[in-house]
């Protein structure tokens, strides 16, 4: 990798990575740092237990994902057979955006308006990472891909914890940006987020080619009816078990990204019910992303090292340990501990993640997997925060939910030793030949 192509934002492989940076501005300040204990405020205010606060919030997040999840194989589908990958991701990110802007409008009382308003930008937010991951494949292969879905990931920390940093200074020194009150600088802070996501998304869309097959016009697009749709996605049913190695490794991810999603879902709204402050929250949540950012490019290279696969499994353990510390949490300095080594494994799990299950995969059908591959964390991200909202509620602490998620990252491991990678991408490839498929390769960076 040279330095003149790196720093030019202008390429496909740059251009796609800092979508990253846009779009984790959502992540961190709104769905893991400010809108959690903010929902939870709302609720409050209508005479809701925090208890009862945090499981509602639970079932809001799960809830949302089940409805992504059911939704995404289908909209693969469509936007693999339409050629238009690039226009959903826009219509998901759009709706995103304008719905994260509106939670600037929230005021007291207001907890139900705020479940809608949530619900309205995950689902932008989620359904837009399902056409963005499937443009992966067409832009690098081999272990290059593995090192571009981690810079992703290091962006993505970067960009989130930048914007993160500045929302921190609002909330906590509102005069310094001539705001009224804290409240206020919490709202603000949404906005910020929405003209960030959208402004940092542009490149993308000017810079990244709709995936095409070699002799495709560029503006060749289709609308394929619901029934060629729903023919379609039964034929890939049909047809699943030519990919075992890709299914299992989905099964696996499907139970080690529960715990995953949990943690970053429910980590501070955890935190607020057992008495820490929102700047501590917040500050945390800032060291994870400044951790991160070196440690998501360091995967990327230990990946090359000992395989992908290894790489992952070293994460899961790290995870493990994070959930027995989440028992025991009592302080901010706690607090403080766990999220450095969230921020030392969360990239590098889910990146070389997305790049092993994008080597996997036919190019052809990348948006219809990619679905499938949202599905199966979506689904992942529904049991965790309900199981999560359960226990706390069966036990009036939530300290047995988190302790509860060691569960999912051991038996997601186990069954992810037993992926085979290299047979999983060879039936991708045979898989593509079969179809009688070329594909006209971008310049690698």
């Amino acid at each position: 990798m040279n330095s003149p192509k790196f720093a030019n934002l202008s390429t496909p492989q740059n251009s796609w990575c800092l979508y990253d940076w846009a779009n984790s501005a959502f992540a961190t300040t709104v769905m893991a740092a400010l809108f959690p204990p903010f929902f939870s405020s709302l609720a409050q205010a209508d005479g809701i237990s925090p208890t009862d606060a945090t499981a509602y919030w639970g079932y809001i997040t799960a809830g949302t994902l089940l409805v992504i999840a059911l939704s995404a194989p289908v909209l693969g589908v469509i936007a693999d057979l339409g050629g238009t990958r690039k226009r959903f991701l826009a219509c998901f990110a759009a709706s995103g955006i304008l719905a994260t802007a509106l939670m600037s409008t929230l005021g007291q009382d207001t907890w139900r308006s705020a479940a809608v308003l949530y619900v309205l930008a995950n689902f932008g937010f989620s359904g837009s990472f399902i056409f963005y991951e499937s443009l992966l494949p067409q832009l690098a292969s081999g272990k290059k891909m593995d090192r571009l879905s981690t810079r992703a990931y290091a962006l993505g920390y970067a960009g989130g914890g930048l914007l993160l940093i500045i929302n921190l200074l609002m909330i906590t020194k509102p005069d310094w940006f001539g705001l009224p009150s804290t409240a206020f600088a919490v709202r603000a802070s949404f906005v910020t987020v929405a003209l960030w996501w959208g402004a940092f998304s542009l490149p993308l869309f000017r810079n990244v080619p709709e995936p095409r097959l070699a002799g495709q016009k560029s503006d060749s697009v289709n609308c394929p009816t619901i029934r060629t749709t729903l023919s379609h996605l039964a034929q890939t049913f049909r047809k699943i078990r030519r990919y075992p190695q890709l299914v299992l490794f989905l099964a696996a991810y499907w139970i080690y990204n529960d715990g995953i999603g949990t943690i970053v879902k429910m980590a501070t709204i955890y935190g607020a019910e057992i008495g820490i402050g929102m700047t501590h929250l917040m500050g945390a949540l800032v060291l994870t992303q400044l951790v991160g950012i070196p440690f998501a490019l360091l995967f990327g290279r230990l990946a090359g090292r000992i395989g992908v696969r290894r790489a992952i499994l070293l994460a899961l353990v790290i995870y493990g340990m994070i959930s027995i510390g989440g028992f025991f949490l009592a302080n901010a300095t706690h607090f403080y501990m766990l999220a450095g080594l969230v921020g030392m494994v969360q990239g590098g799990a889910q990146a070389l993640s997305r790049s092993l299950f994008a080597s996997m995969v036919p190019r052809h059908r990348t948006a219809e997997f990619f679905g499938f591959y949202s599905t199966s964390g979506k689904l992942a991200g529904v049991v965790g925060p309900l199981v999560f909202g359960l226990v706390g509620q069966l036990t009036g602490t939530s300290r047995l939910g988190i302790l509860s998620l060691i569960v999912f990252f051991a038996l997601g491991g186990w069954l992810l030793a037993k992926v085979d990678p290299e047979a999983g991408r060879q039936a991708a490839r045979q898989a593509e030949t079969d179809a009688g498929f070329a594909f006209e390769e971008l310049e690698e960076f």
